[in-house]
C-alpha cells in the first residue's frame, strides 16, 4: 500500500493491511479525512423543546404554550446524536439538537419553524465500515419522511460518506470523509397538512373493467400543443383538460405513472451530459419529486399534485403510482451517503457477508431490508400517506419479489406481503406487483398471494411470438387470451389477477417493436450493454425507417394485430402512453436516460395520416370491453355450460370450424378461433343475477399466407357479424359487410385478427 499523501482530501490516517493483504478493522478515529487544513467554525444552535416521537418527520403543529413551530422525529437506532439543521434561503444553517430519545426515535419541537422551512439532518455514531457502521455527521441528510424536497443532489466527492478520491480505490470506502456536504445537497421542506380531500371523489373502478395507461408525468405533455408551455411537463400539465380530454377519449379507467418519490440521477449519467428519465432511483418516500412541479419546490409541489389527482378522480380516472421500495439512490458500496446510509447503514440495508458490502437484488448496489420493523414502518407509512392524503388509488410495485424476500428467499408470508394484507387501508387500494427481482429464485410471475394483481409478461411474450411467426402451436396463446388459468387460477384469484401487456417503459415501443430486430442504445452511451437482447421482436423485412410501402403497411396491421389482441384478452389491459398513435424511440429499447424527444409523445402524430386511425381503434376496442362483459369477465372460463340448455362459456376452434381436439392443441398451427359465450359468462351481477351479452367469435391468423376459417355451425351461431378486422386499415367503425352465415368459409388475411358478433335464433334472419 503507498504511503498516505497529506495533500490529497481523505488521504490522512489510511487504514493498515494485514501481512495476507486483507484489511484490518483499525479504530474508528484512524479512518478519518481531513477538513482541508481550514478551522471549522461551528453553527448557531436553535431553542429546541422535547417534542414527541410520533409522528415521524417534520411536522408543523401548536406548541404547548400556543406558539406555533415543526415537531422533528426521526428513526436512527444505532446513532450517538441527531441534529436538524435549518436552512435560509441565503444557506446559513442553524442547528438544533435532538436530545431525546424514545424507542429509538430522535425527537424535539422546535418553536418558530414554519412551512416552507429547509432542512435536514446530521447524524453522529461510529465509524466502523468493517461492521457496516458508517456513521459521518458531516454529511447533511435527507429526511427520509420529507413531504417536499428541494434542490437536487449535485454528485461531487464531498457527499460521499467516504473518501472517494482516496488514491487507494479498493480501500477507499473504508476512509470518512470529514468535508460538509450541506452545500451540495438538496434540503427537505416544512409542510402544512391542511388538506381534508371533502371535495374529492374516488372512481373506484372494479379490477375487471380496469384499462391501465402507462405514462410519464414528464414526458407525457412536454410536447403537449395545447398545453400551456408553462405547465408542460408537470403535475399541472396533467391536470389540464387538453391532456385529461385525450384519456377520457381513449377511455382508459387508471394512469399509471412511473416513478414521482423524489429521486436523484446517477454519477455515471451526469458524467455522460445525462440524466434519469424514469425515475427508478428513488431517495425520498413521501415526497412528489420536484422537478414535476410547475408550483417550485419549496412545499407548492404537494399541493400541485394533490389538485392532479383531483382532476383526474372528476374524470373517472384512478391514479396508480409506480414506487420503488426495493433500493434507494445511494446505491452501493461506493455510493454518495445522501439519507438512509448515514442514519443506520446496517439496518436499513441488507448488506453482504462482508458487512462493506450489500446484498443486491435488485441490480441497483443495495436493497433495503424490508424485513427489519422500522424499514417496513417507513413503506407502509409512505403507502397509507400517499393513499389518504396524496388521494392516489394505488400501486405498481417495481421489482416486488425483493421486498417479498425474508431472510435470502422469497416468501409468499414475508413481513410486507403479510402487513399489506391486514392493513385496513392499503388491502382496500389496487396492488399490482412486478413479480420478479435479479437475485437466484426471484422470477414469481403467477406465486404472488390473493389481494395482489401482477404484470404477466407470460402474455407480453407469448402474444409477441405468436404475431412474429415463432409459435410452433397455440396452447399458450389459449391460456393467455382466456386470462392466464394456468397461472392465477388458485387461492380464489380472478382473471383479473393478470395485468395484460405487450409494451412497458422497458423495452420496444409498440411501434419499435414491429420495425426493429434489434436494440439501438447508442445514444445511452454504455456500448449496448444496457437493455435487453431478448426483445421477441420482428422488423417486417427492413431494419428501422423505411420507404418500402409494404413494409411499412405490414407493420401497420402488426402494430393493429398486437395493440387487439391485447385489449380482447381477459384480464386487465395495460397500454404505453402513445403507442395508440405510432410512438417511436428510434429502436431504442433502454431509454431510460433520454429526457428529451426520443420518450416524450410526440402529438403530432395525431394528425399523421400514416398513424391518426391508430387511436381511434384503440378508443373503440376499448368502448367494446366497456359494454360487453364477455370481453372482460371477472370469473376464470371452464369450458363448461352453465346450464343445460347453455352452451361452453369458451370454447376453441380450428380452421376447419370444429372444436380443437386434444391432438390439435398440440399440432402446429398458427389459426385460433375464440368463441365466448354471452349467455354463458361465469360471473354474475350485483345481485346474483345472470349476466347476458352477446357472443363474440375472436379469430387470430399469424402465417403469412391468408386462410380460409369455417364459422362454427348452430349452436354457437346461425349468422357472424363481423365487427374488426385488422387486415383493413381504417378500424373507426364495424366493416360494412353482411352477415355470414354459419358453415361460411372466410377469408382471413395473412398475419391477422377478425373479431364476430354471433347471431342466434331468430335474429339471424336480419343479418
Amino acid at each position: 500500500m503507498p504511503p498516505a499523501e497529506p495533500d490529497a482530501p481523505g488521504a490522512q490516517n489510511a487504514p493498515a493491511a494485514r501481512g495476507n493483504g486483507t484489511l484490518a478493522a483499525p479504530p474508528a478515529q484512524r479512518a478519518v479525512a481531513p477538513h482541508g487544513g481550514r478551522p471549522r467554525r461551528e453553527p448557531p444552535s436553535a431553542q429546541v423543546w422535547p417534542g414527541s416521537p410520533q409522528p415521524l418527520g417534520a411536522r408543523f403543529r401548536t406548541g404547548p404554550d400556543g406558539r406555533t413551530g415543526t415537531n422533528f422525529a426521526l428513526w436512527a437506532g444505532g446513532a450517538e446524536s441527531v441534529e436538524v439543521c435549518l436552512f435560509a434561503p441565503d444557506g446559513t444553517e442553524t442547528r438544533a439538537p435532538l436530545t431525546e430519545l424514545t424507542h429509538q426515535v430522535w425527537h424535539g419541537f422546535v418553536p418558530g419553524v414554519l412551512p416552507g422551512q429547509r432542512y435536514g439532518y446530521r447524524v453522529g455514531g461510529r465509524w466502523d465500515p468493517w461492521t457496516g457502521a458508517r456513521w459521518n455527521p458531516a454529511k447533511l441528510l435527507l429526511d427520509p419522511y420529507a413531504r417536499a424536497v428541494d434542490g437536487d443532489f449535485v454528485l461531487v466527492p464531498e457527499v460521499y460518506g467516504h473518501a472517494r478520491d482516496w488514491p487507494d480505490a479498493p480501500v477507499a470506502d473504508t476512509v470518512r470523509d470529514d468535508r460538509d456536504s450541506a452545500p451540495f445537497v438538496p434540503k427537505g421542506v416544512v409542510v402544512d397538512d391542511d388538506d381534508d380531500w371533502e371535495d374529492d371523489r374516488r372512481p373506484k373502478t372494479p379490477w375487471s373493467d380496469t384499462v391501465i395507461y402507462e405514462l410519464h408525468v414528464r414526458g407525457f405533455t412536454r410536447r403537449h400543443p395545447d398545453v400551456p408551455p408553462e405547465l408542460r411537463g408537470t403535475y399541472a400539465g396533467l391536470a389540464h383538460p387538453a391532456a385529461i380530454a385525450h384519456l377520457t377519449g381513449l377511455g382508459v379507467t387508471a394512469v399509471e405513472l412511473l416513478p414521482v418519490h423524489q429521486f436523484a440521477h446517477e454519477d455515471h449519467l451526469e458524467r455522460r451530459g445525462l440524466r434519469n428519465y424514469w425515475g427508478y432511483n428513488s431517495i425520498g418516500y413521501f415526497a412528489p419529486h420536484a422537478a414535476y412541479s410547475a408550483s417550485g419546490s419549496g412545499g407548492g409541489q404537494v399541493g400541485e399534485f394533490k389538485r392532479m389527482v383531483r382532476a383526474l378522480h372528476a374524470a373517472g380516472i384512478e391514479v396508480i403510482l409506480d414506487v420503488v421500495y426495493n433500493h434507494t439512490a445511494e446505491g452501493g458500496q461506493g455510493g454518495p451517503t445522501l439519507s438512509l446510509r448515514g442514519i443506520d447503514n446496517r439496518t436499513y440495508y441488507r448488506l453482504g457477508a462482508d458487512p462493506r458490502g450489500y446484498a443486491d437484488y435488485t441490480g441497483c448496489g443495495n436493497t433495503l431490508a424490508v424485513t427489519q420493523p422500522h424499514v417496513l414502518r417507513l413503506i407502509t407509512d409512505s403507502l397509507r400517506y400517499w393513499v389518504t392524503e396524496m388521494g392516489v388509488d394505488g400501486f405498481r410495485f417495481d421489482l416486488a419479489a425483493a421486498l417479498a424476500r425474508s431472510m435470502h428467499d422469497v416468501d409468499m408470508l414475508s413481513p410486507f406481503l403479510a402487513v399489506i394484507a391486514q392493513d385496513p387501508v392499503l388491502r382496500r387500494v389496487k396492488l399490482i406487483a412486478e413479480p420478479w427481482d435479479v437475485g437466484a429464485g426471484g422470477y414469481q410471475v403467477g406465486a404472488f398471494p390473493p389481494l395482489w394483481t401482477e404484470w404477466n409478461d407470460r402474455f407480453r411474450d407469448t402474444v409477441r411470438d405468436f404475431w412474429r411467426g415463432a409459435t410452433e402451436d397455440v396452447r399458450d396463446l389459449g391460456y393467455r387470451l382466456s386470462g392466464s388459468s394456468d397461472l392465477y387460477d388458485w387461492g380464489g384469484r380472478r382473471p383479473y389477477a393478470s395485468v395484460n401487456y405487450v409494451t412497458a417503459h422497458d423495452g420496444f415501443t409498440l411501434r419499435d417493436l414491429v420495425s426493429h430486430q434489434r436494440k439501438h442504445n447508442e445514444a445511452n452511451g454504455e456500448d449496448g450493454r444496457d437493455g435487453t437482447d431478448d426483445n421477441r421482436a420482428w422488423n417486417c423485412g427492413a431494419e428501422g425507417p423505411t420507404d418500402d410501402p409494404a413494409v411499412a403497411a405490414l407493420r401497420r396491421r402488426q402494430i393493429r394485430n398486437l395493440l387487439s389482441t391485447l385489449l380482447l384478452s381477459t384480464g386487465v389491459p395495460m397500454l404505453v402512453a402513445g403507442d395508440e398513435m405510432g410512438r417511436t424511440q428510434g429502436g431504442n429499447n433502454n431509454a431510460y436516460c433520454q429526457d428529451n424527444e426520443t420518450s416524450w409523445v410526440d402529438w403530432s402524430l395525431l394528425s399523421d395520416p400514416g398513424w391518426a386511425g391508430l387511436r381511434d381503434l384503440a378508443a373503440r376496442l376499448i368502448a367494446l370491453r366497456k359494454e360487453h362483459p364477455v370481453l372482460r369477465s371477472g370469473g376464470f372460463f371452464s369450458g363448461l355450460a352453465t346450464a343445460p340448455e347453455g352452451l361452453r362459456d369458451v370454447a376453441w376452434f380450428g380452421a376447419h370450424g370444429r372444436e380443437l381436439t386434444d391432438a390439435e392443441w398440440f399440432a402446429p398451427a398458427s389459426t385460433l378461433g375464440m368463441y365466448l359465450s354471452g349467455t354463458d359468462i361465469p360471473h354474475r351481477g350485483a345481485r346474483g343475477e345472470p349476466m347476458v351479452d352477446d357472443s363474440f367469435l375472436l379469430v387470430v391468423h399469424a402465417h403469412h399466407q391468408p386462410v380460409g376459417f369455417r364459422l362454427p355451425g348452430m349452436p354457437w351461431g346461425a349468422s357472424y357479424e363481423l365487427q374488426l378486422d385488422t387486415a383493413q386499415e381504417a378500424q373507426s367503425a364495424p366493416p360494412r359487410v353482411p352477415h355470414a352465415a354459419a358453415g361460411t368459409e372466410v377469408r382471413v388475411g395473412a398475419r391477422s385478427l377478425r373479431l364476430y358478433r354471433a347471431v342466434r335464433g331468430e335474429a339471424a334472419a336480419t343479418g
